[in-house]
């Protein structure tokens, strides 16, 4: 199992990047308009997100890049998680109708934004020029972290992203599955009546 992980898991720093895409394309998501059920369910997955992936670099990522190099930047990371970490506690409680919850789910975006700027343009590549031979352990390493985190919060994660969803795209999910479960019949029918066809064949010559 380690050395498959060791194999197809990502760099440690291209983890750090997809997970980057993914929390800023669900801030894209986010419409003042929406449903308190989308709402909820969007701010509940970024929060999930954030919350993994700032131990994650912190358990893994700082402690390495620290070996080799210090930094202002690297310094400021933690305490920035830990205001991440205040903004998420704060609407982890906070009813969506309060009146300040769009603007407290909007500083926990600026935070965001302004903490991957300096990662993507000063620490990751830092790690990448500092790190190169370790680059591909760590993201192993952080691989096998990530689903020990991640496990146990299975339920919360399924339930966030299932509520982030619009009326509109749930339907598409729907019938995108439906279609699929029916290809998947029909090639497997093709197949039952293709091998029937061959046994038939080689009983007749």
């Amino acid at each position: 199992m380690a050395s498959m992980l060791s194999q197809l898991s990502p760099s440690v720093t291209n983890q750090i990047r997809m997970d980057h895409t993914h929390v800023l394309t669900a801030f894209h998501q986010y419409e003042i308009g929406s449903s308190a059920r989308v709402k909820r369910g969007l701010v509940d997955h970024v929060c999930l997100a954030i919350e993994i992936h700032a131990q994650l670099e912190e358990e893994i990522f700082y402690p390495a890049l620290r070996a080799v190099a210090d930094s202002e930047i690297l310094r400021k990371a933690t305490p920035e998680h830990d205001e991440m970490r205040g903004l998420i506690a704060r609407l982890r409680y906070m009813p969506v109708d309060d009146p300040v919850f769009n603007d407290t789910f909007f500083a926990l975006m600026r935070h965001v934004m302004h903490h991957v700027a300096d990662e993507e343009t000063l620490l990751l590549p830092a790690a990448e020029r500092l790190l190169p031979e370790q680059l591909g352990a760590l993201g192993a390493e952080m691989s096998r972290r990530r689903l020990e985190l991640a496990g146990p919060r299975a339920p919360e994660i399924a339930g966030s992203v299932a509520r982030s969803l619009s009326l509109g795209a749930m339907l598409a999910a729907g019938s995108a599955a439906l279609a699929g479960a029916h290809l998947l019949t029909r090639h497997r029918t093709a197949d039952r009546l293709s091998a029937a066809r061959s046994r038939s064949s080689r009983l007749g010559s």
